[in-house]
């Protein structure tokens, strides 16, 4: 399986985009290849996609969007194409926060998501989708943990430490997080 490939863009398709690189030009299919420019030098993370008649490369400017589309595909009902049109925007961390938080209607917005897709995609992905860490700064970890205790939900608790003052003790932390949690 292939990880990531590092070369120059030749060509800029409507669904693709061709990274040349020791000579050989590899067709990959990007969620939005319009985010490229020709030849420009490029890392692109990379997922193998095999089925009975299908070999494809599928793209991606970071790893947490490739692991979203990975995960994407592994729902029933959700092929390559609406995980594509789910990433096409680019805000993955806005996708995973729908997801955790039960936001049927936000996924709808995308091509080829409806209703029932998107509760499929919540049902199935719930839980199982972490919002990066970096965003959560390390003195605050002991805090996160103590308010996963309570029952709060990671994206929840996220929310809440953008609101709070990171120079207190980590008692403080929770007492200013629980009452910005319960409103």
């Amino acid at each position: 399986m292939y990880s990531y490939i590092k070369g120059v863009v030749k060509e800029v398709n409507p669904t693709n985009i061709v990274i040349e690189n020791n000579e050989i030009g590899y067709l990959i299919i990007t969620p939005n290849p319009y985010n490229y420019k020709l030849d420009d030098k490029v890392i692109i993370f990379l997922y193998h996609y095999v089925r009975e008649d299908i070999f494809n490369l599928y793209g991606f400017p970071s790893t947490e969007s490739r692991d979203l589309f990975i995960k994407l595909i592994s729902v029933s009902g959700i092929g390559p194409k609406s995980a594509l049109s789910i990433l096409a925007s680019g805000k993955t961390n806005d996708v995973v926060e729908a997801i955790e938080s039960g936001d049927a209607k936000y996924l709808t917005r995308y091509p080829g998501i409806g209703l029932k897709s998107a509760q499929q995609i919540i049902l199935d992905l719930k839980g199982k989708l972490t919002i990066e860490d970096s965003l959560i700064p390390d003195q605050s970890s002991d805090c996160v943990d103590a308010l996963m205790a309570l029952g709060y939900g990671r994206t929840e608790i996220k929310k809440a430490l953008k609101k709070v003052n990171h120079d207190l003790k980590v008692e403080d932390m929770i007492k200013q997080a629980l009452q910005i949690l319960i409103g």
